[in-house]
Order: C-alpha cells, then structure tokens, then sequence
C-alpha cells in the first residue's frame, strides 16, 4: 500500500497592521526626539570633541562670502585655502576648481594730508582668493578623518525618489540625477527650479538625500538664497530632522548619517532642535501623505462647502 504524504505549503504572512492617523504622528514625534537624545549622546563622545577640533580651525565667512560660495557650490560645508587644507592632513584633489571669494587685508600707505605733510594711513583691500569645499579633498595616508556622519549603504530605496519627483514635477520642479564629483549628494537650485541627486548614493542614500532637497523645498528654505545664507544651521537642521522622521515612517534608519549631520549643523543644541519640531513635523506629515496617500488626515484636510 502507498501512503501518499502532502507537503504544506508555508502560511502566507499577515500583512501588518495600519497604523492610525495618530498612531504615525505619534511616531513621528518619538522619532524627531529621538535626534535631540542621540544627538545628546554624541556631544559627550570623543567622536565630538575630535569634530570640534577640526571645526575649530575654520574661518567664520561674512555673509557676502557665503553668498558666493553657495553660489559656486551649494551644497558646499566646509571651505579653508590649499595650504590650510593640508595642514588638517587633506590634499586638494588634482583637477578641482577652485571656489572664489573675497579676502580682506590692509596695506599702509603714505599720504599728503592738506597741510603738505606726509602721514601713514592704511587703506583696506579685497584681493580674490581661491578656497576648495572638504568634499573636494582626500585625506592624506596616516592623518585622522573628524567626520561625524556615514553613508547609508542599504539596496532598498522604498520608491521614495519616484514618489516625491512626481510631486515635485506636479509643483513645477525637475528631478536631475548626476554624477556629483567630490562626494556631493545632492542639492537644490531655486533659479533652475531642480533637485539634483548624486548618482553615486545608493538606493536608500538616495532616498534620504530625496527626502531632504524635498524638505527644502517644502519648507521654503530654498526661496531666498541670503535668507537660508544667514540661518543655514537652522534651515540644514530642520531638512535633516525631516528625512529622519519621514525614513523612520518608512522603515530604515538614516541615524548613522542623520544624528551626525544635524549635530553639526544645530552646534549639538538639543534646545533648537527641539524647537523646530513644529515645523519639521508639518513637513513630514505632508511629504508622508505624498509616499502614502491613505495616509491623509481627512478631517485635516477636509475644506467647507
């Protein structure tokens, strides 16, 4: 007699749950705390006060430098001369064009005043001076990288590119991807009205990098150049804090990038951080309702008849 044996086919796994409205901004909320709490963390690491110290060395630019700068290189962070940047154990990589600012020095000159006699004075100049971005350098064999932040290395990009490129397309911006030399990311261009995307990132890097420029956008920081010149550490803080939360929603965790990245830029200011929470939570819950559209709180959205 032949006994016939059924093979059981593994039972199909449960969809999970959806969450409610309140659930996810519930959740939201935990996560942009948890940017203060890490970043908490950080300031009291060696990691830190090794950033710190390499910070230190920078020269603070005035805003019409800043302005030119950004204008040349705008996702650019960190600037210093080719000499300086070899003194903090970094080579200027062969090829890289220079980013053009205005110095400031005095030179002493003599004069005749109206009586006839010679007197010294000293007469302010504005010579042109070449700077490169960090990301235009390569650290030099046995010196020690400060960085704080690390590249998101995950395959899965969670179809958040197309998603918020088809929002930005319906909002009359363009999505570029492009192979951004010296490490860059990505970037917005207010003039052009385009996000440009590193092609170099991986899927979930660039998913971030997405969410980010969206964040910008979103948040009207990309509206007046001078504006996000001036509050810069602000405006950087809030669009990362953004690509945090809206990631976490997702399912992966940027915090190995994020925490460092929004350190640098808030000077590890818990307190502001947590201060942009209304701001940057209207933002998530906005590019949020763009990934997932059931997601959309109607009794938020709802408009009188």
């Amino acid at each position: 007699m032949t006994t016939t044996t059924k093979t059981r086919r593994p039972a199909k796994k449960a969809a999970a749950p959806r969450r409610s409205i309140e659930e996810k901004k519930a959740q939201a909320a935990a996560l942009h705390e948890s940017i203060a709490t890490q970043v908490e963390a950080l300031r009291d690491s060696d990691r830190w006060t090794a950033f710190l110290a390499f910070a230190s060395a920078f020269h603070a630019y005035s805003l019409n430098n800043v302005l030119l700068i950004l204008g040349q290189r705008p996702d650019a962070s960190r600037v210093a001369g080719f000499r300086k940047w070899q003194g903090l154990g970094r080579q200027v990589r062969k090829g890289e064009k220079a980013v053009r600012i205005f110095g400031y020095n005095t030179k002493k000159v003599t004069e005749e005043d109206e009586n006839g006699d010679e007197v010294e004075k000293r007469v302010a100049r504005f010579p042109i001076l070449s700077v490169f971005d960090i990301a235009q350098t390569d650290l030099v064999d046995g010196a020690t990288d400060p960085s704080i932040v690390e590249d998101l290395t995950g395959a899965d990009g969670y179809g958040i590119v197309d998603a918020l490129s088809a929002y930005l397309a319906a909002e009359g911006w363009t999505v570029e991807h492009q192979d951004l030399s010296g490490g860059r990311n990505g970037y917005s261009d207010p003039e052009g009205r385009r996000v440009v995307i590193g092609t170099h990132l991986s899927p979930e890097h660039a998913s971030k990098t997405m969410i980010h420029e969206t964040a910008h956008v979103l948040m009207g920081h990309v509206d007046d150049l001078a504006e996000y010149a001036e509050h810069r550490g602000l405006m950087e803080t809030e669009a990362e804090s953004v690509a945090y939360v809206v990631a976490g929603l997702v399912g992966f965790d940027t915090s190995a990038y994020s925490v460092g990245y929004v350190a640098g830029w808030a000077d590890a200011d818990v307190e502001l951080i947590r201060g942009t929470a209304t701001r940057v939570l209207a933002t998530v819950h906005q590019i949020a309702a763009v990934l997932d559209p059931d997601d959309v709180d109607t009794d938020e959205t709802e408009t009188a008849n």
